[in-house]
């Protein structure tokens, strides 16, 4: 493994990085433009709709990214042989906080889900409340996490 990460340690890198980068500054985005923007549209119909909207278009992006993490992670630790190394704390904990994050992801994912069916059924009082943690305090945890989890990327690189 630590041949293949060293021929390809770059573009492995990259994918790591962009990974991250779709995952925690879209929900950055999410979080504090597309719903302060969408508190502009008063049709609670309309607002509900788009923000659903928003919401599976991110999904679809974020589901990819997490499983790309997933995967450059464990190329990275076994191709750096980090299970040798002292940094290796900093890499299980970049890997917990992923870990912690994507269950939370689930969980919105979970969320959004009921969400777009009470929304079908015309229920938008159910709807708004089942989207309703998503903005209060889920998609801001997971990018505090998330950016924990980059500051740490950076430190076990060594930048």
């Amino acid at each position: 493994m630590s041949e293949f990460f060293s021929n390809y340690s770059s573009f492995i890198v990259f994918l790591h990085v962009i990974a991250a980068v779709i995952w925690v500054g879209g929900m950055i985005a999410i979080r504090f433009a597309v719903h302060y923007s969408m508190q502009d549209i008063t049709d609670p119909k309309i607002k509900l709709g788009r923000t659903l909207e928003s919401l599976r278009r991110f999904f679809n992006m974020v589901i990819p990214s997490i499983v790309v993490l997933l995967i450059t992670a464990i190329i990275m630790i076994l191709g750096l042989n980090l299970k040798e190394s002292p940094n290796y704390s900093i890499a299980i904990a970049k890997e917990v906080i992923w870990t912690i994050m994507t269950v939370i992801f689930i969980f919105i994912y979970i969320k959004r889900n009921k969400a777009a069916k009470a929304f079908e059924n015309g229920q938008l009082p159910v709807t708004k409340e089942h989207l309703s943690p998503l903005a209060s305090y889920l998609i801001p945890i997971n990018t505090i996490l998330g950016i924990v989890a980059i500051f740490l990327g950076v430190t076990l690189r060594g930048f």
